[in-house]
C-alpha cells in the first residue's frame, strides 16, 4: 500500500523539485546578474585608478622638473582651450588673485608651453609657443648658437629664424631659452631640431624644430615667476 502512496506522490514531489530547481535557477541568474553588475562597477573603478595613476605620474614628473633650489614656480592647471582654430591659446586656473601677470612664462615637465597674454581674477589666457604670432629667443645647448623660435600654427613644429647657412646647427640639437629679452628665464628646454636645410645662394638656413613640451596633451603646468619675487602661494606649492 505504501508503494501506491509513493507512486501517487511522485508527480507532486517531481513538481516540487522542479519548482525548487526553477527558483534556484532564478536565484542563480539573479546572482549572476548582480555579480556581472558589480564586476562592471569594479572595472569602471579600475579604469579610474589607471587614469589616476597616470595623472599621479604626470604630476611627479612635473614637480621633478622644477629646480629644487628655486621658489619661483607655481603649479597650475589648463582648464580650457580657445575655440578659435586660428589661435593657440589655453586657459589656466590661476590669475590676478595669485599675482599672475602678462608675459609670464608657462612650462610643463618637458619644456616651455607659452606665455600669459591676458589675466582675469581667477584665470589667465596663455599663448602657446606654436601660435604663428609667437616668437621666442633660443640657444643651442651643444654649440651655444642663438636664434629665434617662431610658431608655425602646427603643434609639432617651430621654425628657427635668422640662422646663417654657415651656422653650427645640427639635427638633434636641443634648444633652450636664451634669456635674451628678459621675458623667459635662461635654460628652459624649448625644442629639438628636426631639419636643417641649406640652399646655395641663400643667406639663412631653413631650420625646423619640434617642441619638447606636450603642447596638445599637457594638463598640469607651472607658472614661472621672476626669481625672489614669487607670491606666498608659489613658495608654499609642493
Amino acid at each position: 500500500m505504501s508503494n501506491v502512496y509513493s507512486l501517487a506522490a511522485v508527480p507532486k514531489n517531481l513538481w516540487s523539485s522542479l519548482a525548487q530547481a526553477s527558483r534556484s535557477e532564478d536565484a542563480l541568474i539573479n546572482q549572476i546578474e548582480k555579480l556581472e553588475s558589480e564586476n562592471l562597477v569594479l572595472q569602471g573603478r579600475l579604469q579610474q585608478m589607471v587614469a589616476l595613476r597616470a595623472e599621479n605620474t604626470r604630476l611627479r614628473a612635473l614637480l621633478n622638473s622644477a629646480p629644487r633650489e628655486r621658489s619661483d614656480l607655481m603649479a597650475t592647471e589648463i582648464v580650457g582651450v580657445a575655440p578659435n582654430p586660428n589661435r593657440q591659446i589655453v586657459t589656466i586656473n590661476q590669475g590676478e588673485n595669485v599675482q599672475v601677470f602678462i608675459g609670464q612664462p608657462l612650462v610643463d615637465a618637458d619644456g616651455v608651453l607659452g606665455q600669459v597674454v591676458e589675466v582675469a581674477n581667477n584665470s589667465a589666457y596663455v599663448l602657446l609657443i606654436t601660435d604663428p604670432t609667437h616668437s621666442l629667443p633660443v640657444q643651442s645647448v651643444r654649440s651655444s648658437v642663438r636664434g629665434v623660435a617662431e610658431g608655425t600654427g602646427a603643434m609639432d613644429r617651430l621654425q628657427i629664424k635668422y640662422l646663417a647657412t654657415t651656422t653650427d646647427i645640427e639635427v638633434g640639437d636641443i634648444l633652450v631659452t636664451s634669456g635674451l629679452g628678459g621675458r623667459f628665464p635662461m635654460g628652459y628646454p624649448v625644442a629639438s631640431v628636426t631639419s636643417v636645410e641649406r640652399q646655395d645662394g641663400e643667406r639663412f638656413a631653413t631650420v625646423w624644430a619640434e617642441p619638447l613640451a606636450q603642447m596638445s596633451k599637457a594638463r598640469y603646468t607651472l607658472l614661472v615667476f621672476p626669481e625672489d619675487s614669487a607670491p606666498a602661494r608659489a613658495r608654499s606649492a609642493p
